[in-house]
Formats: structure tokens, C-alpha cells, sequence
């Protein structure tokens, strides 16, 4: 139970997908207003926890099973591109007050999402351990999102030099947030 705990909480916030491996940069870069970052973070969360645990079942029964392994990324494109629309129809209507549409194309370019079910073929510890690294991943995913829609309000009001305003400032922004979590990499021995 405690390793399950601890690769949840290492995912989340060690080995952050977003700031650790670049992964899932896209949505963080276009995702604008509260509301919309938390839309964002929930579905892409449940996506996470989706796709990362189904694709890990299908690579150990089938896949693995049949000789098949090279095929795992043609096997899971298609699986995270199929569950997008029903998914965001789902949480839709579950929590109306939140605006998934137009959603589609942040989860569909969250390279994330395949780095999740890549990482949960390579990392063979089991399934409980595959939906605790999924679900991290997407926490951690929320957590990044939120952290840096407030850094872009706090620089929408501040006097910003020309050349900076915008994508660079905002960059700066992603560098100096992986800074701080990389000092927490030394929290937990694994």
C-alpha cells in the first residue's frame, strides 16, 4: 500500500509528466481562464486514469501474450482518441458548471496521455501500480495547470518588457515551476 502512496504522490509532484519529461506542454500553453484549466485538468485526469489502465491490460493480456509489442502505440492512439468524446460528454454532464467543449483538441495533442500508457508497459509492477502512476500523472497534470494559470494572471497585471510579454515570459514562467519542483526530488527514497 505504501509503495502504491508513494508512486501516487511521486508522479504528482517528483516526476511531474509536464515539468520532468515534457509531456503534455500543449494544453498548459493554450488552456486560459480558471474555469477552463480545471475542465481541462479533470478530463484530462480521468483520461489519464482511462487510458493508462486500459492500455495496460491490453499490452499484458493481449499484446504481450501474442507477441505483439511494437504494435502498443497503434494500439493505444486509438483507444485515448476514442474515449475523448465520450468522455468529455460524461463529465459534461456530471458537472455542468464546467466547460468542456472545445476541449477535443487540448486532449487530443496531449502527448501525455500516450506517455502515461508507455511508461506503465515499461515499468511492469502490476495493475494497482499502473492506475496509481496514471492517476498521479493527471493529478500532477492538474496541479501544473492551475499553478501556472495563476502565474499568467499574476503577469497579465505586471509591466512586462516588450520582448517578453506573452509565450517567453511565459516559458521562463514553465522553466523557473520545474526548478521548484525539481527540490523536491529528494523528498522520498524509492
Amino acid at each position: 500500500m505504501s509503495d502504491i502512496l508513494l508512486t501516487l504522490l511521486g508522479t504528482a509532484l517528483i516526476n511531474n509528466l509536464v515539468l520532468h519529461s515534457p509531456l503534455g506542454v500543449d494544453p498548459l500553453l493554450k488552456a486560459a481562464g480558471r474555469q477552463q484549466v480545471h475542465a481541462l485538468g479533470l478530463a484530462s485526469t480521468c483520461l489519464m486514469l482511462v487510458v493508462g489502465t486500459l492500455g495496460y491490460l491490453i499490452d499484458h493480456w493481449l499484446l504481450v501474450s501474442v507477441n505483439l509489442t511494437s504494435l502498443r502505440l497503434f494500439a493505444w492512439l486509438p483507444l485515448s482518441v476514442l474515449l475523448i468524446g465520450p468522455l468529455l460528454r460524461l463529465l459534461a454532464r456530471w458537472l455542468p458548471a464546467l466547460p468542456f467543449e472545445g476541449l477535443w483538441p487540448l486532449l487530443l495533442g496531449n502527448a501525455g496521455i500516450l506517455g502515461v500508457a508507455l511508461l506503465n508497459s515499461q515499468d511492469d509492477r502490476g495493475l494497482a501500480h499502473a492506475i496509481a502512476l496514471s492517476l498521479g500523472a493527471g493529478l500532477g497534470l492538474w496541479l501544473v495547470l492551475s499553478l501556472f494559470e495563476d502565474l499568467r494572471q499574476r503577469t497579465l497585471n505586471n509591466d512586462i518588457p516588450l520582448p517578453f510579454r506573452g509565450l517567453p515570459v511565459q516559458l521562463i514562467a514553465v522553466g523557473l515551476m520545474a526548478v521548484a519542483f525539481l527540490g523536491l526530488r529528494g523528498l522520498v527514497k524509492t
